[in-house]
């Protein structure tokens, strides 16, 4: 098993070197002009670089494989194998740096499918490979923006779960990898997908709450109390050294592996981070916003359980963009609450003519003027697959522009939560600039130093991509 630096072979250097040089003469949004400008949204339609010799067509099959297949892995290997007619693609392989999660899901997958499924618990063994054209990943959040990165540089399209970074500073890097090697990266809001949600956004875009001044972010999820395992050996099959990759090598814990990672800033970013990703994009599509706020305040903590969760279990945010006189609220609550509207996880839009609630993941309704009438709703499932089937779409194409996930959404969405979190554990406000993305004014110097980390070699973000 190795731990090496993931390297591209020869004959990728070669085949990827002419990719780079035709991108950095044609393309409009070049790594230099997409690190230094403001960042936008609608960066992705630029016209994209075709490259011929990327281009798959309707009657060659996409092959894929999906990274991290405890959890949420699992809903990625089904939605790609519903789509493997309709849209002529298939799983060929899994990796999990738990071999026995990895036996496991590659026994459920033959007796399902009927056929073998190549398991890796090294994924760079993957990315290596010839024979796979794009990944998912569905593995810690500290884990999400490297592998996307690596992605690019093997010449992968990637889909990546939400959050797709674990920091501020990763996501530049690899909205740059994505447009240097012209790859496909689709973050996994699948809300952007949602033919109710998309029907619900154009309400808000056309006018029917009139101007719409804010919105709220709302996570109500039960999380209960983990306790505290404490230290002890790791599992046979675990390959915990891969596991932890680019975080501090802590001794192994089951606090961590496998769910309760999310509640430790090492690996994870709190519910904010979490199922709050997409609340937080769904905030900015729906008011139109592209970029970060400029002043951001955060206050919480822990009020119910004495465990060993480092991030709160109540979190309250405040973004507030004064040029264009918009306001975005964060709730996360984790345990017996009153819903809003009906609204535990989901969204609620302010206008000057209404309201507009959206609950999960397809079903939005609206009250109008002062006596609440209710206006347009709808209420539509199948989101995630409508999300994976666009992915596959673009691939085809080449295309960024028909994406409805585009990476730039990875990395503002996410930046929001970081942003929020980065408030909460200073316990201050904080002034942003957002074309610099850098903290400005009174203790700027460490609110910058959380942009980032500290990154474990051999698993370092790259300087250059």
């Amino acid at each position: 098993m190795t731990s090496e630096p993931f390297h591209h072979s020869g004959h990728m250097k070669k085949k990827y070197s002419i990719d780079r040089r035709s991108f950095l003469r044609s393309a409009a949004g070049s790594a230099m002009a997409t690190a230094a400008a403001p960042l936008s949204v609608s960066a992705a339609a630029a016209t994209p670089l075709i490259l011929s010799e990327n281009i798959k067509g309707a009657n060659d099959r996409l092959r894929v494989a999906v990274l991290g297949v405890n959890g949420r892995g699992k809903s990625h290997i089904e939605e790609v194998m519903d789509l493997a007619t309709a849209a002529n693609v298939e799983v060929v392989a899994l990796a999990d740096p738990d071999r026995n999660v990895l036996l496991e899901r590659a026994s459920d997958f033959e007796k399902k499918y009927g056929k073998k499924v190549r398991i890796e618990q090294d994924f760079r063994r993957l990315y290596d490979a010839k024979d796979i054209d794009a990944v998912t990943i569905a593995t810690p959040n500290h884990w999400h923006a490297l592998q996307v990165i690596w992605a690019c540089q093997a010449g992968k399209d990637a889909y990546v779960e939400k959050p797709a970074t674990h920091n501020i500073h990763e996501g530049r890097i690899m909205i740059e990898a994505a447009y240097k090697y012209n790859r496909i990266v689709q973050h996994g809001v699948q809300l952007r997908s949602s033919v109710a949600i998309r029907e619900a956004v154009k309400h808000l875009q056309e006018g029917l709450l009139g101007r719409v001044y804010m919105s709220r972010g709302l996570v109500f999820r039960r999380r209960g109390d983990i306790g505290n395992k404490g230290v002890s050996a790791i599992p046979a099959g675990l390959h915990y050294d891969l596991w932890t990759g680019p975080a501090p090598l802590r001794p192994f814990s089951r606090n961590l592996v496998h769910y309760n990672w999310h509640w430790h800033w090492d690996y994870g970013n709190g519910d904010v981070g979490n199922q709050g990703i997409h609340e937080t994009d769904l905030c900015l599509w729906g008011l139109g916003l592209e970029s970060l706020p400029e002043r951001i305040t955060s206050m919480g903590g822990k009020f119910l359980w004495d465990d060993c969760k480092e991030v709160p279990e109540v979190q309250t945010s405040i973004y507030h963009y004064p040029k264009q006189r918009k306001i975005i609220q964060f709730e996360v609550r984790n345990w017996n609450t009153n819903l809003e509207d009906g609204a535990g996880v989901g969204n609620i839009f302010y206008g000057e003519k209404g309201y507009m609630v959206i609950k999960g993941y397809g079903t939005y309704e609206t009250y109008l003027g002062d006596k609440r009438e209710k206006g347009p709703s709808r209420s539509e499932s199948g989101e995630l697959g409508l999300h994976f089937q666009n992915w596959f779409e673009a691939i085809r194409a080449r295309d960024m522009s028909m994406q409805n996930g585009p990476v730039q959404t990875g990395h503002v969405s996410s930046a929001l939560a970081h942003l929020g979190n980065i408030s909460y554990r200073l316990g201050r406000q904080l002034q942003f600039d957002p074309v610099a993305e850098r903290f400005i004014g009174e203790g700027e110097h460490e609110a910058n130093g959380m942009l980032s980390r500290n990154y474990r070699a051999p698993y370092l973000l790259p300087a250059v991509v």
